[in-house]
Formats: structure tokens, C-alpha cells, sequence
């Protein structure tokens, strides 16, 4: 009787040991930066609880700019993650949406995880009539 009880005993804890490693859930994927639009972004803006991250350079920045954004050039980015917050959302633009797309990968690729790119950055956003300041 012994015997019976220590081989389903071993048996329970060898299909236990299976079953934990070949379980069929898979590791959760990379999150990555999520395009948006202008209306988005300025809704994002609006709702609160965003950081604006402006990658632009200092002289586009003067020119006009989103209430509340931060600059930090595109070329200086990886030298200042530090001064980003990990725990909210990070709304990206520039002029037009390529460097914002270089900037979202980047701090994607540094394991920010709530990244938003605002396509066709200020250009687009002064169009739709959304107000800038100097």
C-alpha cells in the first residue's frame, strides 16, 4: 500500500513540475509607444496627469510651444531620461512627427511603457487651432 500511495504522490509531482513548465501563457510583450492624433493629444493634455515632452530644438521651442510641454531635444534625450517620469504618460511631439517617433522609440527602448507620439506635431496642432505659447 506504501508503494501505491509513493508513486501517486510522485506522479502528482512530476505532472505538477510538467505542467508549470509547459504552461501555455507566453511572457507579456514589450509595450511600445502608442501613435496618436492632435485631437488625442490635446484630449490626453486636457484630462490631466500627462507629461508633454517637446523634442524640438531651443529656437523651435521659442517660436511657439504647448502650454506645460518640457523640452529636451531629440539629441540630448538619452542623456537626460532621468529627468522623465516612468509613472505617467509621456506625450511626445516636435514639428511634424519624426523626431517625436525617434524620441518615443528611444525612451521605448530605455523601458518607458505609457509612451504616446503625437503625429504631425505642432504643425498639426496649430492647424487644428490648439493654442501655443512663447
Amino acid at each position: 500500500m506504501k508503494i501505491i500511495y509513493s508513486a501517486i504522490l510522485v506522479n502528482i509531482l512530476f505532472m505538477a513540475i510538467v505542467s508549470g513548465c509547459l504552461s501555455s501563457t507566453t511572457p507579456s510583450e514589450k509595450a511600445k509607444y502608442v501613435d496618436v492624433s492632435v485631437q488625442q493629444g490635446k484630449e490626453m493634455i486636457d484630462n490631466g496627469g500627462v507629461f508633454i515632452l517637446d523634442v524640438r530644438t531651443q529656437e523651435e521651442y521659442n517660436e511657439g510651444h504647448i502650454m506645460g510641454s518640457i523640452l529636451i531635444p531629440v539629441d540630448e534625450l538619452d542623456s537626460r531620461l532621468k529627468e522623465l517620469p516612468r509613472d505617467k504618460k509621456i506625450l511626445v511631439y516636435c514639428r511634424t512627427g519624426h523626431r517625436s517617433l525617434t524620441a518615443s522609440e528611444k525612451l521605448e527602448n530605455s523601458g518607458f511603457t505609457q509612451l504616446y507620439n503625437m503625429n504631425g506635431g505642432i504643425t498639426e496642432w496649430k492647424n487644428a487651432g490648439y493654442d501655443v505659447v512663447k
